[in-house]
């Protein structure tokens, strides 16, 4: 593949799409962005982006768009989505009708199955998938704290097609100090069953409980439920044949234990009455569980607390 800088285009900017988008512009690419909060926007215009904390880097953006379909008529190569899991039907559905050009698309998000959405209007072909093992809650709509950064990041071509271009996204994030490495497409599917075990392990508990991550790992009570979810979705692993690294749980705890005295953000949307990743993250457990007939019943029992108490607030779908 030449050695370019390609030009960058990132839908949704949490503490994941302004992380990359600081990264890609400190790497020398042309960056374009947008997102839903106009407020985040004009403060993005007028003062870039921030990191602090445990990553301290500032960008500034000349091309910040105030909706998805004028972002989608810049002249970009790879299309970014950073949404949350909930966006990401109505971004398929916006691409699919604005969209006029064959790019690449970098899903950066959490849960199992996300790269397979947008197929529908993506070749198979076009799409990677990325891992990430940074997480942060926004300062200020235009500033990211970085809470902690268990490097590497991860990347793959959902198809193996598309290794040279992965290599290059990891190359590049790498050089700016953003450690990323390129995987194949089985190794990254291992990658994104591990990191949404994880996720799963804590974040129903605490949006439910109202308990911290340290908190939650710290009370024997609310650890035994935290060592149920791991056997669970690791039985569910491995019937679909996925590699988790030998002696996983343990791993996984000793991982958690590290975990910070602060919300994970599924808690944080549940508390703000915003719609959750539950469906993808513990969900996804209990469906391949299902497949396999396997029992998740502590996987079942979140998920559907979860979504009960949404439907409650008005911000999910109701059964």
């Amino acid at each position: 593949m030449e050695k370019k800088k390609y030009n960058i285009g990132i839908i949704g900017l949490g503490p994941v799409g302004q992380t990359l988008a600081v990264h890609f512009k400190l790497a020398g690419c042309e960056v374009a962005v947008t997102d839903l909060d106009r407020e985040k926007l004009n403060l993005i215009r007028k003062e870039g982006m921030e990191l602090v904390s445990k990553i301290e880097k500032k960008s500034f953006f000349k091309y910040v768009y105030y909706s998805v379909e004028e972002m989608l008529e810049h002249d970009f190569d790879i299309l970014v989505s950073a949404v949350k899991d909930y966006h990401v039907d109505k971004i398929i559905k916006i691409i699919g009708e604005n969209l006029k050009k064959d790019v690449f698309l970098l899903s950066a998000q959490n849960g199992i199955d996300i790269g397979k959405k947008y197929k529908s209007h993506f070749s198979e072909s076009n799409i990677l998938r990325m891992v990430i093992n940074y997480a942060g809650n926004l300062q200020a709509p235009n500033v990211t704290a970085i809470n902690f950064f268990n490097p590497p990041n991860y990347i793959g071509s959902m198809d193996d097609s598309q290794e040279e271009l992965a290599k290059w996204i990891a190359q590049t994030l790498t050089s700016v100090d953003l450690l990323t490495e390129q995987m194949n497409s089985f190794s990254i599917n291992d990658k994104v069953w591990e990191k949404t075990i994880l996720n799963s392990a804590l974040s129903p508990l605490c949006a439910i409980s109202r308990l911290t991550m340290k908190e939650a790992m710290d009370n024997g009570d609310t650890l035994e439920i935290i060592e149920q979810i791991l056997y669970e979705a690791v039985q569910v692993s491995c019937a679909e044949e996925v590699k988790l690294q030998e002696n996983f749980i343990k791993l996984a705890i000793r991982y958690l234990n590290n975990a910070g005295n602060h919300m994970p953000s599924l808690a944080v949307d549940l508390i703000n009455k915003r719609e959750t990743e539950i469906d993808y993250m513990n969900g996804k457990i209990v469906d391949y569980g299902r497949k396999h007939y396997i029992k998740t019943p502590i996987n079942l029992v979140l998920t559907n607390l979860i979504n009960a108490i949404s439907c409650k607030d008005g911000v999910g779908k109701c059964k």
